[in-house]
């Protein structure tokens, strides 16, 4: 892939949509709509705004149906591609499956697939908004809150992703942490930009997924609200490079999540 992509589009799926508002308008600062986008026809899709303005990602309710097929409380990324019908063929000849078939929508085509290890996202070929019809999706961010700041792959083989990763998507991989027993922690770049890492599957992790990480003003704040509003930390706050700090936590709908920012006090 001579463009690399990052990830255009975040979408928490859960079984309670009112429930997820309360809980990230508390310790991000999101506002998610009270009722489903009128444009998502029958499917309850909602919108993730952020509080400067703009867009975060969107919230897509999981109904009976969906759960008793399978679905379950996730975060989960879309990465941009020229041809979806292309992206998909070459995905399955190299390990990948498809959890959802490529269809269109008023935003553009689409499709959930599996990297050969069995990490879902989505791939999309996107319809830019008529308001902004050159502009690249700002839902990323190294540095801002109330963005996704951080992508993180946890796998049960770090050599075999990030081979496809790099292939596929045209990202890079350059430096590490060790972390002991467990591996490397491996950064992945886009460009020259830094935009997430690959681990080992470790325990809190049964199988390969990504891990997204969400900007906050304060850690401490955030790591307050997390267990105020009905959530479960499951990594407390850590130190990573740069001074700030990093914590994992259960939303109390059962995604996984991170959250990153400054410690304040």
């Amino acid at each position: 892939m001579n463009n690399p992509t990052n990830f255009i589009w975040y979408e928490l799926m859960t079984p309670d949509p009112d429930g997820a508002a309360a809980f990230y308008g508390a310790v991000v600062g999101w506002t998610i709509a009270p009722h489903a986008d009128p444009a998502a026809g029958d499917m309850d899709y909602r919108m993730i705004g952020r509080s400067g303005g703009g867009n975060a990602g969107g919230v897509l309710a999981l109904n009976a149906d969906m759960l008793a097929g399978g679905a379950r409380p996730l975060w989960i990324g879309y990465l941009e591609v020229d041809d979806v019908d292309a992206a998909i063929a070459a995905i399955k000849a190299d390990g990948g499956a498809v959890q959802m078939p490529a269809t269109d929508l008023p935003v553009g085509r689409m499709a959930m697939v599996t990297d050969p290890q069995g990490a879902p996202f989505y791939i999309m070929d996107p319809i830019p908004p008529a308001d902004a019809p050159e502009g690249p999706s700002d839902v990323f961010s190294m540095t801002e809150p109330q963005h996704i700041r951080w992508n993180e792959l946890a796998t049960s083989d770090p050599d075999a992703a990030i081979a496809f990763y790099t292939k596929h998507f045209g990202w890079g991989q350059e430096g590490e942490m060790p972390m002991g027993e467990l591996g490397a922690y491996r950064f992945i770049q886009r460009g020259g930009d830094m935009i997430g890492a690959v681990m080992p599957l470790m325990e809190g992790y049964p199988v390969p997924v990504w891990n997204f990480y969400i900007g906050v003003d304060d850690i401490d704040r955030a790591h307050a609200a997390v267990t105020a509003n009905g959530g479960t930390v499951t990594s407390e706050p850590m130190e990573i490079p740069g001074g700030e700090f990093s914590l994992n936590a259960i939303d109390p709908q059962g995604a996984a999540v991170g959250f990153v920012g400054p410690r304040k006090r």
